[in-house]
């Protein structure tokens, strides 16, 4: 049965995040790489200029703002993704105002 899986991903194509949410992208992409990274750690990986999954060495074990800009895109678009995600299924995202404001 699992040579017949074919993917088959809800299409959010349509969806637009509004600036807003665009802003809450970032912070996102961040805690997606932080709750990998908390992990790989906890599975007893550390840093390593190369992947190895022998020696369980990894390059992007480092802080988000360390990571080549191609890896925070990859959390970038997983945060997208599971944002636009919400509004397709007909969630509303909205910040909580705080007393101070």
């Amino acid at each position: 049965m699992k040579e017949k899986y074919t993917p088959a991903p809800i299409d959010t194509n349509g969806i637009i995040l509004d600036s807003e949410l665009m802003q809450l992208v970032e912070s996102m992409a961040k805690n997606v790489h932080e709750v990998w990274a908390h992990g790989r750690k906890s599975q007893g990986w550390i840093y390593g200029p190369v992947r190895d999954d022998a020696k369980k060495h990894h390059p992007c074990l480092v802080p988000y703002e360390e990571l080549p800009e191609t890896e925070k895109d990859y959390d970038r678009n997983t945060a997208i993704s599971t944002l636009k995600l919400i509004r397709k299924l007909g969630f509303k995202i909205s910040r909580e105002e705080s007393e101070a404001e």
